[in-house]
Formats: structure tokens, sequence, C-alpha cells
């Protein structure tokens, strides 16, 4: 097993690269991508970084020269033969050659496009702007590079002993979180935590302690190169990006209603099973639901990625129950702000009502809280499509701390999606 520690005493970091893969990203964004690929390949828009948590003020932590030698690496970086060939080959959720020969093709010979960096009241103002299926594969690399960048600068005032340390007492509570975790009868959880991660390392540390500790409960990791490289599952299925874009393209109000059911219009083309699972709360889960055409409920389930899980996933039951479906044949996925004592609350709230799933995300691959002050704690980062073709993009949430979008188009997407008030939860990761 790799000594972290050490790793980080002995090179501070410069033998390791923080992304060192085109594939060093979700698996979800190479299913989207795809499917951009296929069908909006032309459409110009431009993704932008955006920082939450203003307290923590990243110009001033992080180096803007290391940040641009990190990202002109990116931009170095192509698919290899031996990542092209797992994408071409492995089989992902059952099915051979998930990737069509023309995407690969493309994907081959892909390059990030350029980004544009200035610093703006303690913060950095990071954008990419171009065709979307090149442009969204910033989003992971970005989060990741930011993040890392930001422990790096922690780490490197810390002396040798002190490491062995931080990452003892780290490893030590990400250990009692599996433990706790373990034994759990019909678990099912994967690592969805890339793009907020401690580090790469790290990342792939956690996952193979999931692996070891969970067994059979553990299904597999969001990020492809970690998945190649441990012959794991590759998870995901598609995110909030598509129906923001579909929606800013829209030409009118009764387009925009229609765009979040065109997107899985799309998605339903191309794929099936497991794939097939409803991310409802980009403008709102009930109003979603309420409006969503019968051939949705066939779908094998939904992702609550926003507001009170619980509620969400209720939500989710009633809706199947009066399209006239089992909800016990249903896949619920959750996947916001998760750590092990909520995962066992929702599993024991909803286990046999439906089929259970959990994306373990930030707090599994970063909690180093409290473990040097709060220098470590997470954050809330993102990146997001925020303009396609010239007009602004707009994301409701079920919690209105994640809303996005000027004013006066957040109220009209609300007026047109029917969102009335919201409860507001706080947003840490």
């Amino acid at each position: 097993m790799m000594d972290i520690a050490t790793r980080v005493w002995n090179h501070k970091w410069k033998i390791d690269p923080i992304v060192r893969s085109l594939i060093d990203t979700d698996f979800y964004k190479l299913l989207m991508c795809q499917s951009v690929f296929r069908n909006r390949r032309d459409t110009q828009v431009t993704f932008s970084l955006i920082n939450r948590t203003k307290s923590i003020r990243l110009a001033e932590i992080v180096d803007e020269g290391e940040l641009r030698e990190q990202l002109d690496h990116i931009r170095s970086l192509s698919l290899t033969r031996g990542e092209s060939t797992w994408m071409r080959g492995n089989t992902f959720y059952g099915k051979r050659q998930m990737f069509r020969p023309d995407f690969m093709d493309w994907f081959e010979k892909l390059r990030l496009p350029p980004y544009h960096l200035e610093k703006r009241d303690g913060q950095y103002e990071l954008t990419f702007e171009g065709s979307w299926p090149e442009v969204m594969l910033w989003e992971i690399p970005a989060l990741a590079v930011l993040m890392e960048l930001r422990s790096r600068a922690v780490l490197d005032d810390m002396g040798r002993f002190e490491l062995q340390v931080l990452y003892a007492r780290a490893m030590t509570r990400t250990w009692e979180k599996v433990e706790c975790l373990r034994g759990t009868p019909g678990l099912r959880i994967a690592d969805f935590g890339t793009r907020r991660r401690h580090s790469f390392l790290w990342q792939d540390w956690c996952v193979q302690a999931m692996l070891e500790g969970l067994g059979g409960s553990f299904a597999g990791t969001s990020n492809c190169l970690i998945a190649k490289n441990r012959d794991l599952e590759a998870i995901g299925t598609n995110a909030h990006e598509l129906p923001m874009v579909y929606a800013a393209l829209a030409e009118d109000d009764e387009s925009l209603a229609r765009a979040p059911y065109d997107v899985l219009a799309d998605w339903h083309e191309e794929h099936e099973g497991n794939l097939r699972i409803i991310l409802p709360d980009t403008y709102g889960t009930e109003g979603f639901l309420n409006r969503a055409p019968d051939w949705l409920a066939g779908w094998t389930g939904i992702r609550i990625d926003s507001g009170d899980p619980a509620k969400g996933a209720e939500t989710a039951i009633c809706w199947w129950q009066e399209r006239g479906e089992d909800p016990r044949e249903k896949l619920v996925i959750f996947s916001d702000g998760l750590d092990a004592e909520k995962i066992l609350d929702l599993h024991a709230r909803f286990s046999g009502r439906v089929k259970v799933s959990f994306g373990w995300g930030t707090m599994l691959t970063n909690d180093f809280k409290g473990l040097a002050g709060d220098a470590l704690a997470p954050f809330s980062l993102v990146c997001k499509a925020v303009a396609a073709e010239g007009r602004p993009t707009v994301k409701l949430s079920d919690n209105p701390e994640k809303a996005m979008g000027p004013v006066s188009e957040i109220a009209r997407y609300k007026r047109v999606f029917g969102v009335g008030p919201q409860a507001s939860i706080p947003v840490t990761v």
C-alpha cells in the first residue's frame, strides 16, 4: 500500500500531476459527452467556476502559477491506447461497446480547449468557452485541480511526522465510517467523490478501503481511471448540465417547459436498464414528476440530489404508485451531502420499499475537517454551464441555496415550472 504521507514529504507533489488522464473524470461525464456529441455537438457553451463558500479565498491560498501549470498540463493530455481499449472494449452496465465508434474516433483526437483565468476579490474566475462536447470535459478536472492545490498549499507547511499523523488520523476516520457501514444487509454504495476530493492518491486509497471493508456492498466508483486501474465497475448516469443547457436553448416558455423531457427522450434512445435514471430536481422535483410523460414512469429509478432526501424519495414512491408502478422494483439513488450516519438512516427508512443505492462523495474522499484546524475542511466548489449560445443557464434545485442564474431568469423559470416556496438547507459540500 502506498505511503501517502511519505510521498507528500519526499516529493512535494512534483511527480504527481493532479490530473493524470482524460479519463480521470466521472463516468457520467463521458456518457453525457457522447449524448451531446450525438445530439448537440455544435452548441456553444460557457462553463465557469463557482465557489459557494466565499470565506475560502482561493486566490489567496492557491498560487496562480501552479494553477496555470496544472491546467496547461491537462491541455496536453490525450487518450492513451490502453484507455481507448478500455472504453471501446469494456462492459459497462452489462453492455459492450457503450461508446460508439464515431464518438471514440473524436475523443481519441481531443485536446481540451483553452481556459480564461483571472483573480477578482480573493477568488479565481476560471471560465471555459467553446463547443459543448469539448468544454464540458473541463468540469471535473478543473474542480479536482483547485481542490487539490488548496490541499497542497496547506500540507506544504507541515513537517514529516505531522504529515504521518495527519494521514493516520484521516485513514482511521475513513475506516471507522467503513466499519460503521459494514454488514448492513442489502447496502449498495459507490464512490462519487472525484470532483471535490482531497487528492487523487487519497481518493484511490478510499476506494481501496471501501473495496476491502465493504466487499460486495461496494458497487464501484464514478472515477473512470480508478475503475480501470482497479478493475472496478464505473458508475454514473447523467447530471443537471443536460437540462440546464437544453432549457437555455428553448425559444419560448412552452419549449422551456418541455426541455427537461427532451433531454430524457434523447437519453431514452441511447440507454436502457440501470442507465435510465431520472434526475428530477433541476427545476423542482414535484413539478417535474407531475408533468412527466407516462413513459418516464417505466424508467429504472430516480436520483435524489438536493432538498430533503427522505421527502424526495417519498415523492418518487407516491408518483410511481399513482402511475401504476411497483416502487419495490424501482431504484432510488441518494447522492447529496452523504455521510455514514445519513446513509444508514436512509437505508433503514427505505430498504424494502424501494431498491436503495448511495453515491458517497465529498465526505468520503475529503473529510479532513478538524485534522488541521479548518484549513483542510471540505467546501462547496462547483463548475457549471453558465451560458449556451449566449443565453444564461438556470438551475433551481429542490434547495434554493443551490439555485443559480440571473434573478430575472430564475423568476421566469419558477413561473414556467410552477415552483413555489422552498425550504433552504445549508450547503456545506
